[in-house]
């Protein structure tokens, strides 16, 4: 008999379904246990007389999280989970469980994250963690989709690099071979160079990695970026709209595929209409009037992303801000600098309740511009001979953002802490599992 999966049963019908135990209920002559898989649960009922001997010796052995494969019919059940029930004609152990368990799966005894990622395997055996994923697989998809609609081609660069785009800093060496490499901070060398070469609109999905030992909720030595880089535009503007499109379609996807998962946690998503763009200098000036200054030259600190989300879910209802126009001193030498105001950058990022998700800029094309910001920023531009090359020879006006999917995710489902949107997270401290 081919396997069904808990959320395809059909009452009336012979099943054979696979998972864990859930929980269980002894009642003398009438047992009942959930079994639990990917889609769901389902009641497994054993009443003596109705079932074989065998089965409920079988039944009395079970322990929670045992592996199990049961066979039998499925009925309507008003009193169970769902509304059906299997009669069990026979069960299989296909692994036992070790008892106690280190954490409670159902969550009925919360755990701290750390004991939770030290099993993260158990911990993703409770819906409403594992429904993080599922959506999470959602998010990727709706990227994917998105971007070979809009017509850009993915690439896939190298992870393995001689250097950063600025300086050593933020970068992992590693051995290789017989000198020193770095793991890879940014594709931004490469998207840039694969405009140049010709495809115009590129992306990709890939791992990054950023020596930084910051213990926040929000940041991660490695993480999942989405980049993105398009030529020929006309300014930043062209960048957002592409970035305003990507997030109403992502959340979209994820609402209309995603009901039951969303449910599971609790959340309810709205798609933005319009995303508010504001410059930095008129978030300032909406931050002073709560009392929060941000000093001439600075970026806005997590304490002023936060007050501004509120402040735009109450003036604009939206959840997610543009704000542009980001320092000079702060952004890296390749941004463009606006005609008439070298203090500013062309640059932006994106925050979604209160937390930055991306940041964007036109980059600066002209060879001769860039040189000179670089020499600003003590930086010899003619010493990065790959990167150099690529403004020699006809570079067309182009720009680009780098996105977090785990903080979309993060900040899609409300989630207090980055390291719940990652299966594995990798931090300052840890490196396992």
């Amino acid at each position: 008999m081919k396997r069904t999966y808990t959320s395809r049963l059909t009452p009336g019908s012979k099943a054979l379904v696979m998972g864990w135990v859930s929980h269980s209920r002894d009642l003398g002559g009438l047992k009942f246990f959930l079994l639990r898989d990917r889609e769901g649960h389902v009641q497994v009922t054993a009443k003596k007389g109705s079932v074989p001997d065998s089965v409920l010796k079988t039944v009395e052995s079970l322990s929670r999280e045992d592996c199990i494969s049961v066979a039998g019919t499925v009925k309507e059940a008003k009193q169970a989970p769902g509304g059906i029930e299997i009669i069990p004609e026979s069960i299989e152990i296909l692994s036992k469980s070790n008892t106690p368990l280190p954490i409670d799966i159902e969550g009925k005894i919360e755990s701290g994250l750390d004991k939770r990622l030290d099993n993260r395997f158990l911990d993703l055996r409770n819906p409403k963690h594992s429904a993080i994923f599922r959506i999470r697989s959602h998010v990727f998809k709706a990227c994917v989709d998105f971007f070979h609609s809009e017509e850009f081609i993915n690439i896939n660069t190298p992870k393995i690099t001689v250097a950063g785009v600025e300086s050593g800093a933020e970068l992992f060496p590693i051995v290789y071979f017989n000198r020193e490499a770095f793991l890879s901070q940014s594709p931004q060398i490469y998207k840039q160079m694969m405009v140049a070469a010709g495809f115009e609109k590129v992306y990709e999905i890939a791992p990054v990695f950023r020596a930084e030992k910051s213990h926040t909720t929000r940041h991660l030595t490695e993480f999942t970026g989405i980049d993105f880089e398009m030529g020929f535009i006309r300014d930043m503007n062209d960048v957002m709209d592409v970035n305003e499109r990507l997030i109403r379609h992502i959340v979209k996807h994820v609402k209309e595929n995603c009901g039951r998962e969303l449910e599971t946690m609790g959340v309810s998503l709205r798609v933005p209409k319009k995303i508010p763009r504001l410059s930095l200098e008129e978030a300032r000036t909406l931050l002073f009037k709560k009392g929060k200054k941000i000093p001439e030259g600075e970026d806005p600190d997590p304490e002023a992303e936060k007050l501004l989300g509120s402040m735009v879910k109450e003036k604009y209802g939206e959840e997610l801000v543009f704000v542009y126009h980001y320092p000079w001193e702060k952004r890296p030498f390749y941004h463009m600098r606006p005609d008439g105001n070298p203090k500013v950058t062309e640059s932006f990022d994106l925050i979604w309740n209160g937390v930055e998700i991306a940041t964007g800029a036109q980059r600066e094309h002209r060879y001769d511009v860039l040189k000179r910001q670089a020499k600003e920023k003590g930086i010899d531009l003619d010493s990065m001979k790959d990167y150099a090359a690529i403004f020699r020879y006809g570079c067309p006006p182009h720009g680009g953002t780098g996105l977090g999917l785990d903080r979309i995710v993060e900040c899609m489902l409300g989630l207090k802490n980055i390291r719940e949107a990652i299966l594995l997270p990798r931090d300052p401290e840890r490196l396992t599992p």
